[in-house]
């Protein structure tokens, strides 16, 4: 689905219209204002909302004021609030594109299908996408369905929208009950390819049980989404195994069509957009529906990227324990405490998570992961070990966690263990970079197989150019065979791609002490101890300061540089 241009376009007139003068600090009291400011600068919307409605107590007519108060309410989740101000800012600016959006929404989510068409017809700008498709629907909501027919191919005939108009018309035409015309634009059959997004799947699943197609309905399932099915999709694969006729979700009526609509957007601008406009769109497509769980963990997910943990944490708890969502919800919010600092809360919610999921590989991994980045590494490979019992066969999915479970494995000395999983990462995904990058470093340090390290190492490279991690072991392992010429161009180049790392910096404070360059030696020394290292490496970059690389190498007991490149 080619979006990436039609959503630049989208995000460029979003940003243009809340790029706003700044409003007069004589008339809203200079304090409330550059508080306001700070808090939306940060993300924080309670406190920008708070203070933007203090400062339009003291000046109720200013627009620009007006405007930022909506969008920091919108983005708080709290539209009730926004929607008095929104009034007020679309008499006091006819123009105003975010008045327009949300009170286009309030229309049709009272269903009043009659004014949301008056709305989307004088304040028509809100892009081609979102004035389009939302057009149909509200066609569709007043009962006028070969009208919003058309405006679907209308969209349909804009560049890069082709797909997303195809998918609304199919939904729409099975909201009427025309399934069979739904599901050939849904297969691809008649129109566009559709991307197989998890909505787009599900909807043509549920078309198919409506048209009796069960068994082709499972085939589909599994076929989008391997054997892997998370607890909504085992339960729908149940069901159309027992013979149920499924009832359509996505889309039960025209205002879930609008919701669709925002929802996709958001979806598509993920990633694109400035992440505080795409929560916008988010925030309205819960308004319009909600129910709808995708957009819950979404506007959970876009909170995250913006810094704001503590509301994602409750944005993600608003999911209900006896949702099929639960389990992709709790997993979430486990990644927000971590984000906010609290990982042992973290840790705690995944562990209450495995119990009540004991079946479930993806909650023992997020566990592993979890514990493995608070250095529990014997706790992590018990979780580890748990989630591929539950794999059964190996797939070429799963290189990741063995992967996983070798490091845990490595760090507490149980190197047969490790490598035997590291090999077995491997053999499910050949030539992967991180696990050649892994176990090549570790012979390298262990000073063994360094002909096959090297091997491994200079295929990752291959494979991952730019990491300088990888670049740092290619280098690494060149120094330990003694090539310290060829060490010095891949240090260089790692240091260049991560110039802040400390462990690359004393690696190539090493490699210049090898050659001869001793100045420069110390130099990157100096460099790598103001970056931080951990204590340990700190004390050993203090004492070849003090004394020097080959007097350190003498009292660790390790073989001394061969010198045969200068020094």
């Amino acid at each position: 689905m080619n979006y990436r241009k039609p959503i630049r376009a989208l995000v460029l007139s979003i940003a243009a219209a809340v790029a706003l003068v700044a409003p007069s600090l004589a008339d809203t009291g200079a304090g409330a204002y550059l508080a306001a400011r700070s808090a939306e600068q940060q993300h924080d919307f309670a406190a920008a909302s708070q203070y933007y409605v203090r400062a339009l107590a003291k000046d109720p007519g200013n627009r620009d004021l007006m405007e930022r108060a909506v969008l920091s309410l919108i983005g708080l989740g709290d539209i009730t609030r926004a929607l008095p101000i929104a009034r007020q800012l679309a008499e006091a600016d006819p123009e105003s594109q975010v008045a327009a959006t949300l009170l286009l929404a309030e229309s049709v989510r009272n269903g009043d299908f009659d004014a949301a068409y008056r709305i989307l017809r004088e304040a028509g700008r809100l892009g081609p996408l979102i004035d389009g498709l939302s057009l149909a629907w509200i066609q569709a909501g007043q009962g006028r369905m070969s009208q919003a027919l058309e405006s679907f191919d209308a969209v349909a005939r804009q560049e890069g929208l082709q797909s997303f108009a195809a998918y609304h018309k199919a939904l729409a035409l099975a909201m009427v009950g025309n399934l069979e015309a739904a599901e050939a634009i849904l297969s691809g059959a008649a129109g566009p390819e559709i991307p197989a997004t998890r909505r787009s799947v599900i909807a043509r699943v549920e078309i198919l049980s409506q048209l009796e197609r069960n068994r082709q309905a499972i085939e589909l399932l599994y076929a989008a989404f391997g054997s892997a099915f998370d607890p909504d999709l085992t339960r729908l694969r149940s069901r159309l195994a027992a013979g149920e006729t499924l009832p359509l979700s996505i889309v039960r009526d025209a205002r879930d069509g609008v919701a669709e609509v925002f929802f996709g957007v958001a979806g598509a601008l993920m990633g694109e957009g400035n992440d505080g406009y795409t929560l916008l769109y988010t925030r309205i497509a819960q308004y319009l529906r909600p129910d709808n769980e995708d957009a819950i963990i979404l506007a959970a997910q876009l909170l995250e990227r913006l810094g704001r943990y503590e509301l994602a944490t409750a944005t993600y708890e608003s999911i209900s324990p006896d949702s099929p969502a639960y389990e992709a919800a709790e997993l979430g919010r486990a990644r927000a405490l971590r984000l906010a600092g609290d990982q042992e809360a973290a840790v705690e919610a995944l562990e209450r998570l495995a119990r009540r999921f004991p079946d479930r590989p993806a909650v023992h991994v997020a566990l592993g992961d979890e514990l493995r980045r608070m250095k529990r590494y014997e706790e992590a490979g018990r979780a580890y070990s748990r989630a591929i019992a539950l794999y059964g066969r190996p797939e070429p999915s799963q290189w990741s966690v063995y992967f996983a479970r070798g490091i845990t494995y490595e760090r507490t000395d149980q190197w047969e263990k490790a490598e035997a999983d590291f090999r077995k990462a491997l053999e499910l995904e050949p030539d992967q970079p991180q696990v050649l990058n892994y176990l090549g470093y570790s012979y390298v340090e262990m000073n063994t197989r360094l002909d096959e390290a090297l091997g491994m190492i200079r295929t990752a490279v291959q494979k991952r150019p730019d990491s300088g991690y990888i670049t740092d072991s290619l280098g690494w392992a060149l120094y330990r065979l003694g090539r310290y010429d060829e060490a010095v161009v891949q240090m260089e180049r790692a240091v260049e791609l991560m110039p802040m790392d400390p462990i690359l910096n004393d690696h190539l404070g090493d490699v210049y002490w090898a050659v001869g360059r001793k100045r420069e030696a110390r130099f990157q020394w100096s460099r790598a101890l103001s970056l931080g290292p951990e204590e340990k490496d700190a004390a050993r970059i203090r004492r070849k300061l003090e004394v020097g690389l080959d007097a350190v190498l003498e009292e660790e007991g390790a073989e001394p540089l061969a010198h045969s490149n200068g020094g």
